[in-house]
């Protein structure tokens, strides 16, 4: 049976005094989320000599501890929802969807409807994978929620395990198609580099020198333009979470339309005027997973899909296209 969970803090530093509450314990318990912990706060499961703090901005003072009590998890279930899917395959075992840009893969951090789960129990009717659990049903592999592109959904067990040990062997291609601001340093080249979250800002994640986890990054350029931009392929020996993103901006070639990790758009000066607006503005992150290839659980075959890149990407490369080779 779940029980709540209490926990205190490390006695505050004087280099840690007048930090924000929900910073410093985010920064004391990594295994809890920012935006969970800003909950937790506002909940009243914070207290410090025998006072419940609710506020999240609320400065630390030296030599303060703080007691956290974490509930039990409340047991959610995803629903089913009437959502349209582009399909590109599906049998009795698996599902190859190409999901679009603003769609979360999977419930969390609040959010329980509207995402490609709810989607999948209502095309579906139930016949996915359990090994998930109840709010990722099928789900073998995730992308971003403003990353388009395929994913493959499994719809037994038996197809889960198959498809999760070629993952873990890193066996799986695939591929993707990015738009950064620049040129890269080597129009190819391969980029390892150890990825880990970030101890400044947990919603992102970042290189480091010591622990996390293998990350590998093998990319070449497709086609430049002037020097401000360029259409790069992405193929991935492993599947860190925004693996792509974090590797191309270490080398400076920060995403278009990253809100996250374009640290400057020092590579926008070089953007015609005309155009410098509608690419700093793009929506979301310019990266599609463009192709996907594995071995089918059942027939033992290689199978590889491959999608075309979505309207807006396809947009912006006509605009990119038609100002620099015109």
């Amino acid at each position: 049976m779940n029980k709540e969970k209490l926990l205190f803090s490390a006695e505050v530093e004087p280099n840690q005094a007048k930090t924000r509450l929900d910073k410093y314990l985010s920064l004391q318990f990594p295994d809890i989320s920012r935006a969970q912990i800003q909950r937790l706060i506002e909940s009243g499961n914070v207290i410090c000599e025998d006072v419940v703090i609710s506020d999240n901005a609320y400065k630390t003072h030296i030599g303060d501890v703080y007691q956290l009590t974490v509930p039990p998890p409340h047991e959610c279930k995803a629903e089913a929802e009437n959502i349209a899917l582009n399909i590109v395959f599906e049998d009795d075992d698996i599902l190859v969807v190409n999901k679009q840009a603003g769609m979360t893969v999977h419930a969390g951090a609040g959010i329980y409807s509207g995402t490609l789960v709810n989607a999948l129990l209502y095309h579906c009717r139930g016949k996915l994978s359990g090994i998930g659990g109840v709010l990722r049903p099928g789900i073998v592999h995730r992308i971003d929620k403003e990353t388009s592109g395929l994913l493959v959904v499994a719809k037994n067990d038996t197809a889960h395990r198959f498809l999760s040990e070629q993952f873990a062997e890193h066996s799986i291609e695939r591929t993707y198609f990015a738009v950064v601001y620049g040129i890269l340093p080597d129009l190819a080249g391969r980029i390892e580099g150890n990825i880990a979250r970030s101890k400044f800002d947990r919603k992102k994640m970042s290189i480091v020198e010591n622990g996390g986890k293998t990350a590998i990054t093998n990319y070449k350029t497709l086609q430049l333009f002037g020097k401000a931009a360029s259409l790069v392929q992405c193929n991935l020996e492993t599947g860190r979470t925004h693996q792509i993103r974090v590797h191309l901006s270490s080398l400076g070639n920060a995403l278009i339309g990253d809100k996250v990790y374009v640290k400057n758009k020092k590579s926008a000066i070089l953007l015609p005027e005309n155009l410098k607006k509608y690419i700093n503005d793009f929506p979301r992150q310019a990266l599609h997973a463009k192709s996907l290839g594995f071995i089918h659980p059942r027939s033992k075959e290689f199978m590889q899909f491959d999608s075309e890149l979505p309207d807006d990407m396809q947009e912006l490369l006509e605009k990119l296209h038609k100002e620099f080779y015109n």
